[in-house]
């Protein structure tokens, strides 16, 4: 049992909260039982460590027979030293160390996607987590973040995903002008968020949203520059029937994306 909460081993492990320390290893920080069941069940070959305090693996029948059987061994820690390792406050008596695992822009799109979210300058960890998991719930193929839009691996960002980042790929790093003319060779749409544009509304009846679609989504308080406004094929808004002053950007790409699975889905059922 890990009981040093200063030893190298739990200090590699806390530094992973470091973005630098992320890129120079090529691995991430995973906590709570939630995170760590899905990557068992999802990536269990991604799993680099898995630690537990002897009362949170007891808790988990699941996670302990998802372990097993994907062979993955746990390491048993003080709460002590899960604290020193963790992010949050209270991990929940599991911590795991996983290896990154980005997809390249051009496997996205050669995979024939019809529904895919870009995320151009998002800068809020909470924000990106919640567009992967609006993404994944909504059925989207893929998630791409060009520019420098926040690092999926950001401990906050994993949390706020609550497992989706590993259900669909998700492509880090993309240079936007490419990742546009690679959805445009695969046939997608180009449909940017912002509030300069149309009525989603028209849109929908147009029949737009039940095409292959890439949803462009840009920075919380700037939007989309015009450069990137320009690479889209429309740009449309989400109308405000209220007297609310706009949307959170991830609630407004949430209902974008779910506008686009509803109409897409009405149209494979024909």
């Amino acid at each position: 049992m890990l009981e040093n909460p200063r030893s190298p081993r739990v200090r590699a492990v806390a530094k992973l909260t470091k973005r630098s320390a992320r890129t120079e290893t090529g691995l991430f920080l995973l906590e709570g039982p939630q995170a760590v069941r899905e990557a068992l069940t999802y990536r269990p070959e991604a799993i680099v460590e898995l630690f537990a305090t002897p009362t949170g693996w007891e808790k988990h029948h699941d996670i302990r027979s998802a372990a097993a059987a994907a062979g993955v061994d746990v390491e048993y820690v003080t709460e002590y030293v899960l604290n020193a390792m963790a992010d949050t406050v209270t991990p929940q008596g599991l911590v795991a160390v996983v290896r990154q695992t980005p997809t390249s822009v051009d496997e996205v799109f050669a995979s024939s996607p019809r529904l895919v979210a870009i995320c151009e300058e998002v800068r809020d960890p909470g924000n990106l987590g919640t567009i992967i998991r609006a993404a994944d719930a909504a059925g989207a193929d893929a998630v791409v973040l060009t520019g420098r839009t926040v690092d999926p691996y950001n401990p906050k960002v994993v949390r706020a995903t609550t497992g989706s980042l590993f259900h669909l790929p998700v492509s880090v790093g993309g240079e936007l002008a490419h990742v546009v003319e690679r959805a445009h060779d695969a046939g997608l749409r180009i449909l940017a968020a912002d509030v300069k544009g149309d009525d989603l509304l028209a849109a929908r009846a147009e029949g737009v949203l039940a095409e292959s679609t890439a949803w462009l989504f840009g920075n919380e308080a700037r939007g989309l520059e015009d450069a990137a406004l320009e690479l889209a094929d429309r740009v449309l808004k989400l109308p405000i029937f209220g007297r609310a002053e706009s949307l959170n950007l991830a609630t407004a790409a949430s209902v974008c994306l779910y506008e686009s699975a509803f109409a897409q889905r009405a149209e494979a059922r024909g």
